[in-house]
């Protein structure tokens, strides 16, 4: 139901192939999404310190994601759809093996700066608090510096799962994402807090359970990769590093990698404010609208990243009007499907708050309605805007 064959998306109904490619993509980033939340939740039950210092680790890991795994994923795979809508597919396997190296690199350079920088950036971090230093420093800097072992992983697999989407095979990454998710949801209780001869490692345990999913994932990728449908996307005859090839893939995917840069600097920023702003209670209602926009969000991510496949194929294939159109399809139902998101969540925000975090106070349940509210009538705008970006 969901592998489409290259004739499907440049062929086919364009409704058809937008929405069997972003079927499963939207079940892997909503996968994705309950990492994050579960995360939370056994931490939320270690101390109120981890939960600050992971809190204060994670936009620092999310901009350097932005640098290190952004380019390749997306060049590769839109490199990827456009040489298989070319039916050429021994260009595509070697566009999947310079991804996959460029990955591996930039995981590893980005690895080895946040391992020796973890320390100045939470530093500076708990500045922009309002100087909230002690526990929280020290655990965010222990958090960072264990996530830096896992970062070349992690570039690795979105690499591979770039060139699965890129091929029109959504279903492939979804596997990978499972696997990702499930190793860390199975790790994170007995890793944080100690199981028979397994020491309680606490925020230390969550950033090993993180890592180790990371792997995991890399791994089935790669097995996916080498054994799959395609017959190998990483033969040995295709599957060679090409500097033409590589400086291709940058120039597709840096500009994409600077712009999902730019954000990350601004969710810190706006982090600091929200903190020197409302304190403690603006800080939780920030993190609170945050997460629940990142799950109404899922729609728009996972028809951006169906959308760029069937463009980049259609494209290939020289049907340079069927990639305008999809693209015009895609922005449409992702502003109308975020539109209605966004109507639900202006009408019932106390509801929506209460059931993501009822421990709210008063305060910063107050903060939490109205930043929903506001929130929600840029809805529309911001579905259409990632799927603008795909075409």
């Amino acid at each position: 139901m969901f592998d489409l064959s290259p004739e499907d998306i440049t062929e086919g109904s364009l409704a058809r192939a937008l929405l069997a490619l972003a079927a499963p993509l939207l079940v892997q980033n909503l996968v994705q999404v309950v990492q994050q939340v579960v995360d939370l939740f056994w931490l939320g039950r270690l101390s109120s310190a981890a939960v600050a210092a992971v809190g204060l680790a994670l936009p620092v890991v999310a901009l350097l994601f932005a640098f290190t795994i952004t380019a390749p994923y997306v060049g590769t795979q839109v490199l990827v759809s456009q040489r298989i809508g070319g039916d050429d597919v021994t260009a595509a396997r070697r566009t999947a093996a310079t991804g996959l190296g460029l990955a591996l690199a930039l995981g590893a350079v980005g690895g080895l700066v946040l391992w020796a920088g973890a320390r100045p950036l939470t530093e500076l971090l708990t500045l922009a608090r309002g100087g909230a230093g002690g526990d929280v420093t020290r655990l965010a800097t222990t958090y960072l510096g264990v996530i830096a072992l896992g970062l070349p992983f992690a570039a690795a697999s979105d690499a591979v799962e770039g060139a699965f989407i890129g091929w029109g095979d959504s279903r492939a990454p979804l596997y990978v994402s499972i696997a990702t998710v499930g190793t860390n949801l199975a790790l994170d209780p007995v890793l944080i807090f100690g199981v028979g001869p397994v020491p309680a490692l606490e925020v230390q345990g969550a950033a090993l359970a993180t890592i180790a999913g990371y792997a995991a994932g890399f791994a089935l990728a790669l097995a996916l990769a080498l054994r799959g449908r395609n017959g190998g996307m990483y033969s040995r005859v295709a599957a060679t590093l090409d500097r033409d090839e590589l400086r291709e893939l940058l120039d597709v995917g840096a500009p994409v990698a600077g712009q999902s840069a730019v954000r990350q600097v601004v969710r810190v920023l706006i982090v600091a404010v929200a903190f020197a702003a409302g304190g403690a209670a603006g800080l939780a209602a920030y993190t609170v609208g945050a997460r629940i926009a990142s799950i109404a969000f899922i729609p728009a991510l996972g028809l951006q990243q169906a959308t760029q496949s069937v463009v980049g194929q259609n494209l290939g294939a020289e049907r340079s009007e069927r990639a305008r159109r999809a693209t015009y399809l895609g922005v449409t139902i992702a502003a109308v499907g975020l539109g209605v998101i966004g109507v639900i969540q202006w009408l019932v925000p106390t509801v929506i708050a209460t059931a993501f975090a009822p421990e709210l106070t008063e305060r910063a349940l107050a903060f939490s309605i109205d930043y929903l509210r506001i929130l929600a009538y840029g809805y529309p705008a911001i579905g259409a805007a990632y799927v603008f970006e795909a075409g």
